[in-house]
């Protein structure tokens, strides 16, 4: 299974509580900070949410 690059490129400043939890979830605490997740159903929801806030990168998996 692929990997998934996400990256906190906007502040957290005027984030929702809910928002500001899954960022904490997938690692993202400060602007530049960069997270490998895997590509599953439960990761792609939480980048849904945050979508304004992130850039993603595919990386490849191991096949």
């Amino acid at each position: 299974m692929a990997d998934i690059q996400v990256k906190l490129a906007k502040s957290l400043i005027g984030s929702t509580k809910p928002q500001i939890a899954t960022a904490h979830a997938l690692g993202l605490h400060k602007i530049g900070d960069v997270s490998v997740q895997p590509d599953s159903p439960a990761t792609q929801g939480k980048i849904r949410k945050l979508a304004h806030l992130v850039e993603v990168t595919k990386q490849g998996g191991a096949n």
